[in-house]
């Protein structure tokens, strides 16, 4: 397998600043980040990267929660990392990415947040009441690397600088 791609950390600053975005209440942001787990592979026939919960995480019924992961890819160009749920909380809870599927380009991780990757999740459960628990150390969400192609006529020379919806902000 050729390898087109590397996890790292955000910086502390950058974490702390979206975590408590997010997550107010949390009382001790440092022990969330030093905490976090590097997206790896369940086994060698895996394609996904397990992405997980930094701290427990509650996901309620009809609700959206946006979970900063703490982590950046740097990927090789013509590679792009997908972003899935977990299929289990698909199947289990109806757990859904909110964009339907998250897409990491490569010059993603130059943005000026550090490339740092956010996922956010919402429950559709049929049941009333229903919430979804992550525990801190829970796979929650699923990468995959996928290599594209361009046009021939593509002569595209934009430059990124953030995430979602950040290729078509004027």
């Amino acid at each position: 397998m050729e390898k087109i791609a590397a996890f790292e950390k955000v910086s502390f600053a950058q974490f702390e600043e979206a975590w408590k975005k997010n997550f107010p209440e949390t009382e001790d942001v440092k022990a969330v980040y030093d905490a976090i787990k590097m997206p790896k592979r369940a086994t060698t026939g895996s394609a996904g990267y397990d992405f997980f919960a930094p701290a427990d995480i509650k996901i309620e019924k009809g609700k959206s929660v946006l979970i900063p992961t703490g982590i950046r890819s740097k990927i090789c160009d013509g590679w792009v990392l997908k972003i899935y749920p977990r299929s289990g909380l698909g199947f289990k809870h109806r757990v859904q990415l909110d964009n339907t599927v998250g897409i990491i380009d490569a010059d993603y991780y130059n943005s000026s947040n550090e490339g740092h990757i956010m996922i956010k999740l919402s429950c559709d459960a049929h049941d009333v009441g229903h919430t979804v628990e992550l525990l801190g150390g829970d796979g929650f969400a699923q990468g995959i690397f996928l290599q594209f192609g361009i046009t021939f006529d593509d002569n595209t020379d934009g430059v990124r600088d953030g995430g979602f919806g950040s290729t078509t902000k004027k």
